[in-house]
């Protein structure tokens, strides 16, 4: 029978996550913070920011700083959100600068490194976060209505409205009930 290191252990599960591992994953799979820091030292794992390991081993892929952006906050509940949420599900043509994550609202997050994200403070029901390349993502009604509630330009809620709405991932009542909510943010009703 093979024996499989720790490191195999980490890059089993990271295989799932972008290649990236939290300290506390690897602590779930028996790696302490001191083998964590000996793999660092020897180039087995790279660490990113403070408490996520990448495995170099895994591919890097384009979604890798989304994953890292979600594991980043240290927090399950944590999903992509807002602005970012919309380019992702590619139904505008919005283009944030920063990486949108959304988290429970009695969450205060102190963590270093986070300069290229904004920090969302809500609790979105659970139904209505899913998952886009393995990360964590608000849907895309969600989405909209985070981007609506949060003054994204008009113009790109109704380009994000309007195709949408060509697929199943906008139902026809809720396109409405958008539609009328921008329209009321934007005093037109």
């Amino acid at each position: 029978m093979a024996v499989v290191t720790k490191l195999e252990r980490l890059r089993e599960f990271a295989l799932d996550q972008h290649g990236f591992v939290t300290s506390a994953q690897a602590a779930d799979e028996g790696v302490s913070h001191a083998e964590l820091s000996t793999m660092v030292s020897r180039d087995r794992l790279e660490r990113p920011v403070r408490g996520v390991y990448r495995v170099p081993q895994v591919a890097e892929t384009e979604y890798d700083e989304y994953q890292l952006a979600v594991l980043w906050t240290g927090v399950p509940e944590a999903h992509l959100s807002h602005d970012t949420a919309l380019a992702a599900w590619e139904v505008s043509d919005i283009n944030p600068s920063r990486i949108h994550l959304t988290v429970a609202r009695h969450r205060r997050l102190r963590r270093a490194g986070g300069e290229r994200y904004v920090v969302h403070y809500d609790d979105l029901d659970s139904d209505r976060v899913t998952w886009w390349q393995g990360i964590p993502i608000a849907d895309v009604t969600a989405a909209i209505g985070q981007c609506i509630a949060s003054g994204v330009p008009s113009y790109l809620i109704r380009q994000a409205l309007d195709r949408a709405g060509r697929t199943s991932r906008l139902l026809v009542p809720d396109r409405e009930r958008l539609t009328q909510e921008l329209e009321v943010r934007d005093g037109g009703a």
